[in-house]
């Protein structure tokens, strides 16, 4: 006992004290908070925390209220992320981890009840699973509940390092309707071939929120006892990158030369259901929710004097949720009203196509300080919805434009960042009205 306390004790010095630059962190945070239980470290427990805190102006869409007083835009402060972190391994075969935390909080929203009370969030676990290696780093399988998902990067993408404020939501694909927050309770396996990086899971959907009754548009079906497979590979062409977690990286701030191509999926079968009329009146019919993507991940050091580094994504998603199916969401929405599509809400996820780009750069390290860097960034989203149409008939694209910048003091451990995004007002889609929003992010993680 004596000497395992010596060894906490050491970690403690080591990881408040260490210099090491980590990738894509920084050198005053070295490995974080990270505890030896034994001399040469290869059993440890690690502890992560982070705060993602949000001022914001938002113009809101028509019709929008909030404490039932009708606002054309709002001022407001939120969390948009807290959470804890832990994993530990007591040998290189077995890892444990735990994560749990809220989000989306703010003074009108995110509470625990009732649904428009901004107090008292739900802490809830967002991960916890087991692990166990099986034959080095080609094979390690898990059980839980987990984040190896499929479809693309994105939808495995740590919230720690985003190039761009936030991800595009719609990576979620089945965000707390099927799922849990981004997760499922299931069994994964992932692993290395050579390059080719690789996961795989059979999960078990969770009952769906939404509502009993069926429309003619297809919607989550409340009675889906069949599991839903996915996977995601992705072969890295120059250098590889750790699958220890399912969490991948956003920008590596020139720390990593990476390049990868990947496709992924995730398939539910009699997923949605919808009424569907037959020579003896409506009928309920179910079909499958079958979600695929393809995408590219360039992180590049361009002058290595100046540490300047460019980083860029693009991804094809092509999602089939049964006939016109369409949620809109507004992150954090900061007003209600009716109809779904109030506050900063919009046709974000459904049947059809949606392709999504971003691409940054980071600036030599002596444009504002040695230490502060500077990291203007730009995104753009284009989705194609069957069931987004105007009075005609005809389908109107979602088209949401994002610029910001991110002053990195400490690395991704400590920065600032400033984004205007453009987005369509879908009240009429007949004749859309574009909308600013204006989001200063402070983080830190630990």
């Amino acid at each position: 006992m004596k000497r395992l306390l010596l060894y906490v004790a050491a970690g403690l010095v080591l990881c408040c004290a260490g210099r090491g630059a980590s990738a894509q962190g920084s050198a005053e945070y070295g490995s974080g908070i990270k505890l030896p239980l034994n001399e040469d470290g290869s059993k440890y427990i690690r502890f992560i925390t982070w705060h993602q805190v949000w001022i914001r102006y938002n113009q809101n869409n028509t019709g929008s209220l909030r404490n039932n007083e009708q606002v054309d835009n709002t001022m407001d402060i939120g969390l948009r992320r807290s959470r804890f972190l832990t994993y530990s391994q007591i040998s290189p075969r077995f890892l444990v981890l735990l994560h749990f935390g809220i989000n989306n909080q703010n003074a009108v929203s995110g509470g625990a009840s009732p649904a428009l009370d901004g107090k008292k969030p739900q802490i809830f676990i967002h991960d916890a699973w087991t692990e166990y290696k099986v034959f080095g780093n080609a094979l390690s399988v898990g059980a839980g509940l987990h984040y190896w998902n499929g479809i693309s990067r994105m939808t495995n993408a740590s919230t720690l390092n985003f190039m761009t404020i936030d991800a595009p939501i719609f990576n979620w694909a089945t965000i707390d309707a099927a799922d849990q927050f981004g997760r499922m309770l299931g069994v994964y396996a992932k692993g290395k071939l050579g390059k080719l990086d690789y996961r795989m899971a059979v999960n078990d959907p969770f009952v769906t929120n939404t509502a009993q009754a069926v429309a003619t548009a297809a919607n989550y079906n409340p009675r889906n006892n069949k599991k839903v497979f996915q996977g995601y590979f992705n072969y890295q062409f120059l250098e590889q990158e750790s699958n220890l977690l399912p969490y991948m990286v956003g920008t590596y701030l020139g720390s990593k030369r990476v390049f990868n191509i990947g496709v992924g999926f995730m398939h539910n079968e009699d997923g949605v259901w919808r009424t569907q009329e037959t020579a003896f009146g409506p009928d309920t019919v179910t079909s499958n929710i079958s979600l695929f993507g393809v995408d590219a991940f360039l992180d590049l050091p361009l002058n290595q004097e100046q540490n300047t580094a460019l980083t860029a994504y693009a991804v094809y998603h092509n999602y089939d949720f049964g006939r016109n199916n369409v949620r809109n969401i507004g992150i954090m929405n900061p007003a209600t009203g009716g109809g779904g599509l109030r506050g900063n809400a919009l046709p974000t996820i459904g049947t059809g196509d949606i392709v999504y780009g971003q691409v940054g750069y980071l600036l030599p390290k002596d444009f504002i300080t040695p230490k502060a860097r500077l990291q203007p960034y730009t995104a753009f989203s284009y989705g194609n919805l069957e069931g987004v149409r105007d009075t005609n008939g005809d389908k109107v694209p979602v088209k949401v434009l994002d610029v910001g910048a991110n002053l990195l003091l400490e690395g991704h451990h400590s920065k600032l960042t400033l984004n205007w995004r453009n987005r369509p007002d879908f009240t009429n889609p007949s004749n859309l009205r574009y909308r600013p929003e204006i989001t200063l992010q402070a983080m830190i993680y630990l």
